[in-house]
C-alpha cells in the first residue's frame, strides 16, 4: 500500500509542474537523467536508470528484475543577453525548474513501464525597456515586452527485453505535447518588406495583407507608414503555453555485449507527429501614422497621427515538429572501478526548422479592424537550421561500494545560422562540461546528482544586427527506489 501511495504521489507531483527545458543541444537537453548528464549525456550502452526511455530504451533491459521508481527534479538557468547601438539587455527568463518521473517493472527478462519527461524547448523575455524596445538601438517596439517560450514534453510507454545474455532490444510509444508563447515585435520597415515579399527574414501574405495594403496603407503617411507590428499569443502560464498541440512519436534501440568489458548500443527516435499548435486568443497589432480625417472615417485632413490598430483572432503555428534522431555509443568497463562511455548523436533539425510558419485568422473585431475579420494572414519566418552532430564523452569512477563519481563533455555544432538568428530564439549553445555523483543510500534507495555548464556563445544576426550571447547552468537530482 505504501509503495502504491508513493507512485501515485510521484505522478501527481510530475503532473503539477511544467516540463520546461531550454536550448542546449539545439532545443534538446544535453542529458536526460542525472546519471547520463554527469557523463556528458552519454547513455547509449549502459544502465542509466528509467531516464533511458528518453535515451536508448534498450538499456532499460539492463536493470535488475523487479520494480524501479525514479523521481527527478531539475533546474535550468540560461543567461542570455542581447545588445545593439551601445545598449545591452538581459533576458529575465533565467531560471526554470521541473520534475520528471519514471516507473518500470521487469519480470523474466521483459520490462515495461511509464514515464513523463521534458523533451526540451527554448525561450527568452525582454522587458519594455530592453534593447528591443529602444528606438536608438535597433528599435522595433517602444514600450512593449518581447518574449518567447517553447516547451515540449512526453508521456512515454517503454518496453525492453533480454533477447540473450548479450543482446537487449527496446522501444517506446510516446505521447507528445507542445506549448508555445510569443510576444514579438517587428519594425515597421521590416513588416512592409515582409508584406512586399522583399524581406530577408520573413514573408507575410494572404487576404489580410491584401486588405491592409489596399484599405489601410492609402491613409498612411507616405514618409513613415508603419512604426511597428506586434504578434501576441501569450498567457504567461507556468503550466502551458497559449498555443498548444499534441501528437505522438516512437523510439527503438538495442545494446550488444561484445565481450565481458565492452557494450555497444544504438537508437533511433522518430520525428514527432504533432498537431498544429492553436492559440484561440491571439492578436496582431499595427502602430501606424494615419491621416486623422480618414482614420475617423471622413475625408483626408493632411494631418497624420500615430495610432495602434489591434486585430484579435486565432493564431495557428503550422507543422511544428521535433526532429528524428540517430544515436550510437559504446561503454567500456576498464576495471572494477572505471567505466568509460562515448556516444555520437545526429539530430536532424534541418528537416523541421527550415521555416517557422504561422497563420492568423482575425475574428470578432469592430471599427477599422472589422474589415479584417475572416481574412487570414500567413507568416513565414526563415530559420534554415542545420543538422546537429553531438559527441558525448563520459567517465565514472566507483570510489566506494556506495559512491560513484562522474564527469563528461558534450560537444556540438551551433545549429542556428547567424543570418536568421532571432534574439527571442537563441538556441546557439555548443559545448557543455558536466559532473556528478551517485550514492547508494541502502540496497533499495539510490541518489544521483549532476551539474552542467555551457560556456558562453556569442553570435550576431545578419538581418537585425543584434548581438546575442548565451551561457547556461543546469542541474538534475534523481531519487531511485527499487522494490
Amino acid at each position: 500500500m505504501k509503495t502504491k501511495q508513493m507512485l501515485f504521489s510521484g505522478i501527481l507531483a510530475a503532473c503539477a509542474f511544467p516540463q520546461l527545458a531550454y536550448a542546449t543541444n539545439g532545443m534538446n537537453m544535453e542529458g536526460y537523467g542525472a546519471t547520463a548528464l554527469g557523463m556528458g549525456g552519454a547513455s547509449m550502452a549502459y544502465d542509466n536508470g528509467t531516464a533511458a526511455m528518453m535515451n536508448n530504451p534498450a538499456t532499460l533491459a539492463m536493470m535488475n528484475e523487479g520494480t524501479n521508481l525514479d523521481l527527478a527534479l531539475g533546474f535550468l538557468s540560461p543567461q542570455v543577453k542581447s545588445s545593439a547601438g551601445g545598449t545591452t539587455s538581459s533576458s529575465s527568463a533565467d531560471f526554470f525548474g521541473g520534475p520528471a518521473i519514471g516507473w518500470v517493472r521487469k519480470q523474466n527478462g521483459l520490462l515495461f513501464g511509464i514515464g513523463m519527461y521534458g523533451q526540451g524547448g527554448m525561450g527568452t523575455e525582454y522587458g519594455s525597456d530592453s534593447v528591443l524596445a529602444n528606438p536608438s538601438a535597433q528599435a522595433v517596439s517602444p514600450g512593449l515586452v518581447n518574449r518567447s517560450e517553447v516547451s515540449v514534453g512526453r508521456v512515454i510507454f517503454p518496453v525492453a527485453y533480454n533477447v540473450s545474455p548479450d543482446l537487449n532490444v527496446g522501444g517506446s510509444v510516446d505521447y507528445v505535447w507542445a506549448g508555445m508563447d510569443m510576444q514579438m515585435a517587428v519594425r515597421g520597415t521590416d513588416f512592409l518588406q515582409m508584406a512586399g515579399g522583399t524581406s530577408p527574414m520573413a514573408l507575410a501574405s494572404g487576404a489580410m495583407i491584401g486588405s491592409f495594403m489596399t484599405n489601410v496603407v492609402p491613409m498612411l503617411d507616405p514618409a513613415n507608414r508603419v512604426n511597428w507590428g506586434y504578434f501576441d499569443f501569450s498567457n504567461k502560464n507556468d503550466f502551458t503555453g497559449q498555443a498548444v498541440g499534441t501528437g505522438y512519436a516512437g523510439k527503438i534501440g538495442f545494446t550488444y555485449k561484445l565481450d565481458s568489458k565492452t557494450t555497444i548500443g544504438a537508437t533511433y527516435h522518430s520525428k514527432t507527429r504533432l498537431s498544429d499548435l492553436e492559440a484561440k486568443d491571439a492578436s496582431v497589432s499595427f502602430n501606424v501614422n494615419a491621416d486623422s480625417g480618414m482614420l475617423a472615417g471622413g475625408a483626408a485632413s493632411g494631418t497624420y497621427v500615430e495610432a495602434t490598430i489591434p486585430v484579435a483572432g486565432k493564431m495557428t503555428v503550422k507543422d511544428f515538429q521535433w526532429p528524428e534522431t540517430y544515436g550510437i555509443g559504446i561503454a567500456y568497463e576498464a576495471s572494477e572501478k572505471w567505466m568509460l562511455a562515448a556516444d555520437y548523436k545526429r539530430i536532424n533539425w534541418a528537416a523541421v526548422m527550415k521555416d517557422f510558419k504561422m497563420e492568423f485568422t482575425p475574428a470578432g473585431n469592430t471599427g477599422l479592424a472589422a474589415g479584417f475579420n475572416g481574412l487570414p494572414m500567413n507568416v513565414v519566418f526563415y530559420q534554415d537550421w542545420k543538422d546537429q552532430h553531438v559527441l558525448m564523452l563520459g567517465a565514472a569512477y566507483r570510489m566506494t561500494d556506495a559512491l560513484t563519481l562522474r564527469g563528461g563533455l558534450n560537444m556540438a555544432n551551433n545549429t542556428v545560422p547567424d543570418t536568421y538568428l532571432n534574439a527571442l530564439f537563441p538556441a546557439i549553445i555548443k559545448n557543455h562540461i558536466t559532473a556528478g555523483f551517485g550514492y547508494a543510500i541502502n540496497k533499495k534507495s539510490h541518489l544521483d546528482l549532476a551539474f552542467s555548464y555551457a560556456p558562453k556563445v556569442t553570435a550576431t544576426s545578419g538581418v537585425t544586427g543584434i548581438t546575442t550571447s548565451h551561457e547556461q547552468y543546469n542541474g538534475q537530482l534523481v531519487y531511485s527506489y527499487h522494490f
